[in-house]
């Protein structure tokens, strides 16, 4: 299993056909003081099993990592690979994920990251900046 696209975006949806829509890609947020805490953001990806995964167990864990490796929070879980449909050999069993992420709070500014792991292998990561935005002058 791998992760073909994995992204920030202040908003996404899965339609009932499938389709993914993203808005507002993202990877630095600004602030004006530290710590600052981030309303609201999704992260995005898309998985892509081999049809011989289907049927099978995985589990998925998101880390976001400060500069430092310090893990600052993890979501773990199980995912079931169900295909609504047998898969053809050759193509891919797909699946797009999106994790909404609430008042993410970040002590310091800084590169940070977004590791998507499977079975406890890193199989994508989401590099996200966090700058200081110097107040405007009146």
């Amino acid at each position: 299993m791998d992760v073909g696209l994995a992204l920030l975006a202040d908003y996404a949806n899965v339609t009932a056909e499938g389709k993914l829509n993203i808005m507002g890609v993202f990877d630095v947020i600004y602030a004006h003081r530290f710590p600052t805490v981030h309303g609201q953001m999704q992260l995005v990806f898309s998985l892509e099993a081999n049809p011989a995964e289907a049927g099978s167990t995985k589990q998925l864990e998101i880390k976001l990592m400060g500069e430092d490796g310090l893990t600052l929070f993890s979501l773990a879980g199980e995912l079931s690979l169900q295909g609504k449909r047998p898969v053809p050999i050759g193509e891919l069993l797909k699946m797009n994920q999106i994790v909404g992420l609430q008042n993410v709070r970040f002590e310091k500014p800084g590169a940070y990251q977004i590791a998507i792991l499977i079975n406890g292998d890193v199989k994508r990561a989401v590099s996200l900046r966090v700058q200081e935005r110097p107040a405007q002058q009146p």
